[in-house]
């Protein structure tokens, strides 16, 4: 069983590190992605747990920005976790979280909405990386919604009047950055269109230039006509087909191994790293 895309308490994921690797031995996953927003501050505790048959692809989910304003999140797997440029682009795309959460309160509380900076800290973890996850669980610890999954449907979609972006990469940006780290390039649920805008088809004929490896075609958050169409662009333009869940704990619905990937698929993806770099027991 393969999942290449889950989240810790390191960003919005609501496991540790150490917590979501024994989750998949006990699940017997053999190739996990901990994938977490614009960090690798998960890699090494998890690496420690890692025992019997399960793998790890380590990563980091990349919140990128077209030029036309769309959100875009970029897998990179199996990248040098040393390389010193990989390692900025991830820390300025941090950085950018924080003004930008302090302009979501501020709409909020302009709109009559009691919640505060106060309450988004509290409700992040220490040391996680800051996104929506964490305004969505104020409100739900405030009584001002009931979960996150209502957040997201509604005050956080990327559509909502509250909704502000981040300074971030642009797709083709990151994949550069993943590729030349020696990694590998998957987009995360391109056609996601409850979230808001989405790619079009053409736009991946760019990213393919750019050295995109994959598209998360299997995803709880796609339906079966987008997966399809999905599908039948990853096979057009010889790209990697993956599936996974986007696990994050108790913080989405989603459950561990949802949705998987195929072994030759896996295979693919792997060998388009520059060395080999899963770390096994």
């Amino acid at each position: 069983m393969i999942d290449l895309h889950t989240h810790t308490n390191k960003s919005d994921g609501t496991d540790s590190p150490r917590e979501l690797v024994n989750k998949a031995i006990s699940l017997g996953i053999n190739v996990l992605g901990i994938t977490d927003h614009d960090t690798t501050s998960g890699w090494e505790e998890a690496a420690q747990t890692v025992r019997g048959e399960i793998n790890l692809a380590l990563g980091s989910e990349i919140s990128c920005l077209t030029d036309d304003g769309v959100s875009v999140h970029m897998l990179g797997l199996l990248f040098d976790g040393k390389d010193e440029a990989m390692a900025t682009m991830l820390e300025e795309t941090r950085d950018g979280r924080l003004p930008r959460m302090r302009k979501m309160v501020e709409k909020m509380r302009a709109a009559g909405i009691d919640i505060s900076m106060d309450d988004v800290e509290a409700a992040r973890p220490i040391g996680a990386t800051l996104g929506r996850p964490h305004l969505a669980d104020a409100m739900v610890n405030k009584g001002i919604i009931k979960s996150r999954d209502e957040a997201f449907q509604g005050m956080l979609n990327n559509d909502s009047v509250f909704y502000v972006s981040h300074a971030a990469p642009t797709p083709v940006q990151a994949i550069a950055m993943i590729r030349s780290a020696g990694g590998v390039a998957v987009i995360a649920h391109p056609f996601a269109s409850h979230r808001g805008q989405i790619l079009k088809a053409s736009d991946f004929h760019e990213l393919v230039s750019a050295g995109l490896n994959g598209i998360e075609v299997d995803h709880r958050d796609q339906n079966p006509d987008e997966r399809r169409m999905l599908r039948e662009i990853a096979l057009e333009l010889d790209l990697v087909i993956t599936g996974s869940s986007d696990y994050h704990g108790s913080g989405k619905l989603n459950s561990l191994g949802e949705y998987k990937t195929a072994p030759l698929q896996w295979e693919k993806l792997e060998s388009q790293a520059n060395q080999r770099r899963v770390v096994r027991a």
